[in-house]
């Protein structure tokens, strides 16, 4: 009996909220929740915990999210939402864009979406079962950069367009490693040098006339 409501109670996914402050209650706890992974990893992370970040009552977020694997597949979600918005108003400049913005915006993406990454980071590597999920929005992101890359010069080939796209991932997590993790070897001008080298290396293989 315990053993059946127990896989049932994991079948049951995030409540959606209808109302405004609903919205805002779970934008707010899963802020916490990013927060809290991202500090203490996702095994060691707590319901509590996350409630008294959030200043919220531990039945608040049971009763939007009634397990923290609920919770991790929804932060997990949403950060798949944003990184394609993020790159959804990159595409939408692409045509348009100097090679050395576009340059400069890629770069940024894992900057600016910092908090929330680092918690999925550590999400995707709590559970080897979770590595299918990693491999996913590892794909779902080059080809994102791929298709701006063919915006920006159709000439592309598919397959040269997703090797540049590779690259240019390397350099975005590069960039959040010098811009944010300490103890590692660096100086104050080694952002400004990745960013002219990554400005560079676009130039390069956009300029260059494709059969």
């Amino acid at each position: 009996m315990d053993s059946k409501k127990s896989r049932t109670n994991l079948r049951r996914t995030a409540r959606k909220p209808i109302r405004r402050r609903g919205m805002l209650r779970v934008a707010s706890l899963m802020e916490a929740a990013a927060a809290v992974i991202a500090e203490r990893g996702y095994e060691s992370a707590t319901m509590a915990e996350i409630a008294a970040r959030a200043g919220a009552q531990i039945g608040s977020l049971y009763r939007f999210f009634p397990h923290k694997e609920v919770l991790a597949d929804a932060l997990i979600h949403r950060y798949g939402e944003l990184i394609n918005a993020a790159f959804g108003k990159i595409e939408s400049q692409a045509a348009s864009s100097s090679v050395d913005a576009l340059a400069d915006s890629l770069l940024d993406v894992l900057v600016e979406l910092h908090d929330e990454s680092e918690a999925v980071i550590a999400l995707l590597e709590a559970r080897s079962e979770w590595s299918v999920k990693r491999a996913e929005l590892s794909k779902a992101v080059l080809r994102s950069i791929a298709q701006i890359l063919r915006l920006r010069s159709p000439q592309l080939r598919p397959q040269t367009a997703t090797d540049i796209a590779v690259v240019l991932l390397h350099n975005m997590k590069t960039m959040k490693t010098l811009t944010f993790e300490q103890g590692i070897v660096t100086s104050p001008g080694a952002t400004a040098e990745l960013r002219e080298m990554n400005r560079l290396y676009l130039a390069s293989k956009l300029s260059k006339k494709r059969p």
